[in-house]
């Protein structure tokens, strides 16, 4: 059994219940298995919640964090076929992320472009998965739409942004401050919001004066109404997550008034139940990234040593785009 340093999680609580060990197990591929040396790992509000016990499920103390990850295979079970010793690869797993290594299944990992590295690899899944799956599939976004992003400066809102302008909408990002706007505007968003400023509905209904066609909604709270008001009619209105920490209560007079449609979409629950439509959403995807089309912002980068700070970062709402740890030194392949 092979040893490691990780971030581990004793006890639950806040970031500071976290802490960098050295000597921790790493269990060898069972079947269907590989073991990938982590080189980056991504930090979202999950993480978080996962770490206080505040998520819809609960992980038993202690376990590692971390949910994104980019590295490279160092060991296979001896069924595995299609993943080998030396492929580049990243992957999503409920907890485990923040670690020298990782066991995961085979069939959780796919390969690295060529010309991507470690970090962007491992900003790029969840977030961009979530949000390409949200505009494709849940909210049948078209070219010529009008879409309205909150929490546009988030890991899933702003690749919100950055999608929905490459599937050729246009863009209108909500977000609570200048540096987050600025940056949702270098990704695509031609209107930008600062919800902080004043009255929401007003601010929208005076850039968007016929309305939107799509409202995307990872944050919830009081941001939630106001944007739902300012659909068109017909407009779908898709709830991602509710990052304020509040689920809205939304009236339905407004559904029936306006005769929109109120969606929904949890990643695991979509994998699941539209297969399909996932799979082609994914090769679609990841053919973004391989040429370009769509790249992670990462606002900070720290060191695993640091993955207290990192966490806080995220749970205090002060990140843009993705936040990283550095597990080992980053590489990308030629290409």
């Amino acid at each position: 059994m092979a040893l490691m340093r990780a971030a581990v999680c004793h006890e639950y609580g806040k970031p500071d219940a976290v802490r960098v060990e050295d000597g921790v197990e790493v269990a060898s591929p069972g079947p269907g298995q590989v073991r990938v040396r982590v080189r980056a790992a991504a930090v979202n509000f999950p993480d978080v919640l996962l770490v206080a016990n505040q998520y819809q499920l609960t992980v038993p103390t202690p376990f590692v964090p971390g949910s994104e990850f980019a590295g490279e295979v160092v060991e296979v079970a001896s069924d595995v076929r299609d993943v080998a010793v030396g492929d580049r690869v990243f992957g999503a797993v409920t907890v485990g992320a923040f670690g020298e290594q990782i066991v995961l299944s085979a069939g959780d990992v796919r390969p690295i472009p060529p010309g991507v590295d470690d970090r962007l690899a491992a900003a790029f899944g969840v977030a961009h998965r979530t949000a390409y799956h949200t505009l494709r599939s849940v909210a049948g976004l078209r070219r010529g739409d009008e879409l309205i992003v909150l929490g546009a400066g988030g890991g899933v809102g702003l690749a919100a942004v950055r999608i929905g302008a490459a599937l050729g909408a246009t863009v209108t990002a909500v977000a609570s401050s200048t540096a987050k706007l600025e940056v949702a505007a270098a990704h695509g968003a031609a209107r930008c919001v600062n919800h902080t400023a004043g009255d929401l509905r007003g601010a929208l209904r005076a850039v968007l004066p016929g309305g939107a066609d799509v409202v995307v909604d990872p944050v919830g709270g009081p941001l939630a109404e106001p944007a739902l008001r300012s659909l068109r009619y017909r407009g779908r209105f898709v709830t991602v997550g509710y990052a304020s920490g509040v689920i809205p209560r939304i009236p339905l007079n407004l559904v029936l008034l306006k005769g929109v449609e109120v969606r929904g979409i949890q990643l695991r629950d979509f994998l699941t139940h539209r297969a399909e439509d996932a799979a082609r959403d994914d090769r679609e995807l990841l053919a973004m990234l391989a040429d370009g089309t769509v790249r992670p912002h990462i606002g900070a980068t720290y060191p695993l040593d640091e993955v207290v700070v990192a966490l806080r970062h995220v749970a205090d709402g002060r990140a843009i785009g993705k936040v990283v740890l550095d597990i080992a030194p980053s590489v990308a392949s030629a290409g």
